[in-house]
């Protein structure tokens, strides 16, 4: 009976890992096809890889997205770790509940709601302040925010609710005043979910299409409605191979941040040891 459980579940593993990566594979595989028709083989070549270099309409989309998204995941982190550490550190305040709403609200917020109520908001705001000046660069970014910030409030949220509180009091009955205990005790120990946050926004804003066709305008257009409006005109190589490079550029990011938590989590622990070791 174990030994067909152990089969069963390896199957369903196998099948499971087969459904979310197989088309990425196919992907990354068409992308190196000589033919401009992505489904029939006709030879290995690196020609769209190439062309996608001269792709100036690609490349500025590109960087824009990249622009837009590292603006987009500093603010959402800054906002979003001060949000996570009044939730978790403040106790009971009048607002608290407000405050929970407002940042989990656009977790479960459907984007289309989101990008109307941002574009009206928008308007209304152009027309009694006459900012932001129509749709472009500075709405998108807002708009980002306003949703990616929530992601990186509840992993801060549940970084600092596993987070030994003796350690600040101990910095604090020492003489440490509160904003010292924050940048030399607390920071340094839920930088990984700050990090995961900074991550975990910049993604989340690169990805981005329904939101930001709400708040776009001429000039504007980031990566991914580049992509779209190409896709619905029929599937490109080169735009095989803008995937297959996203997805090496993201997993060596995900290595690299995997290898550095490794090496964090193992000198602390190394500190704790030494620490332990003195003490004794």
């Amino acid at each position: 009976m174990n030994g067909r459980r152990s089969r069963f579940v390896t199957a369903m593993m196998i099948a499971g890992f087969l459904f979310l990566y197989l088309p990425i594979v196919l992907m990354i595989v068409f992308s190196f096809n000589e033919s401009r028709l992505v489904t029939v083989w006709a030879g290995f070549s690196t020609k769209w890889y190439a062309e996608l270099m001269h792709n100036e309409q690609i490349l500025g989309a590109a960087a824009l997205s990249l622009r837009i998204a590292a603006m987009n995941a500093t603010g959402a982190t800054v906002l979003g770790t001060l949000a996570g550490l009044a939730l978790a550190r403040f106790g009971r305040f009048r607002g608290r509940p407000l405050l929970t709403a407002l940042a989990t609200a656009p977790l479960v917020m459907p984007e289309v709601i989101t990008g109307l109520s941002l574009l009206l908001l928008f308007v209304a705001m152009e027309q009694l302040l006459g900012w932001p000046e129509g749709r472009g660069i500075t709405t998108i970014t807002i708009a980002h925010m306003t949703f990616s910030m929530a992601y990186v409030t509840v992993i801060v949220q549940s970084r600092l609710a596993t987070l030994d509180e003796s350690l600040e009091e101990a910095a604090m009955d020492l003489g440490a005043r509160p904003a010292k205990v924050f940048f030399l005790i607390t920071m340094p120990i839920i930088i990984p979910a700050i990090a995961a946050g900074w991550l975990l926004a910049f993604t989340l804003s690169w990805d981005d299409l329904v939101i930001t066709s709400f708040v776009t305008g001429p000039g504007s257009s980031t990566l991914p409605i580049v992509i779209f409006s190409k896709v619905r005109l029929g599937v490109s190589p080169d735009i095989n191979a803008l995937a297959t490079i996203l997805v090496l550029i993201v997993a060596i990011g995900t290595a690299v941040f995997g290898i550095y938590s490794q090496r964090l989590q193992k000198r602390r622990e190394l500190d704790v040891q030494r620490a332990i070791a003195a003490n004794e």
